[in-house]
């Protein structure tokens, strides 16, 4: 057996079981939350997420000496096109179109950034939007 030292406590017990009564309110709480929210909501905040990051790694952001990486650029960009693509049917063409203009944006920006640029309609994306030119 090892001694204790007075930094460890002597009594896990209690602490763990508030603990995890904590965690397990804590995830009803989300899940009641999550449960309250419009899919339209979800799909679009995820893609806005996408958007953001893709926006930042092709260098519209503050610093984007230190942050452009077109390899990260083209899997955001790719996973925003396909997540558009597949959810502008199951949303609002107001939504839809704004998904659209932002995803536009980021690809011409992305090819504007390319030493060697993609051949139109092969950039990232364009397998899902059609060319961007």
């Amino acid at each position: 057996m090892s001694e204790q030292t007075a930094d460890q406590p002597t009594d896990f017990t209690n602490d763990n079981a508030e603990g995890h009564a904590g965690e397990q309110n804590d995830v009803s709480q989300a899940t009641r939350d999550i449960a309250d929210v419009a899919a339209v909501e979800v799909i679009t905040t995820a893609a806005v997420h996408l958007l953001s990051a893709a926006a930042v790694k092709v260098g519209l952001a503050d610093d984007p000496d230190s942050q452009v990486d077109l390899d990260e650029a083209r899997k955001l960009i790719n996973a925003l096109a396909g997540l558009i693509t597949a959810a502008a049917p199951e949303v609002s063409d107001m939504h839809a179109r704004s998904l659209r203009d932002g995803l536009r944006s980021v690809q011409l920006a992305f090819r504007e950034a390319s030493v060697i640029p993609d051949p139109i309609g092969q950039g990232p994306g364009e397998k899902y939007t059609g060319p961007v030119n």
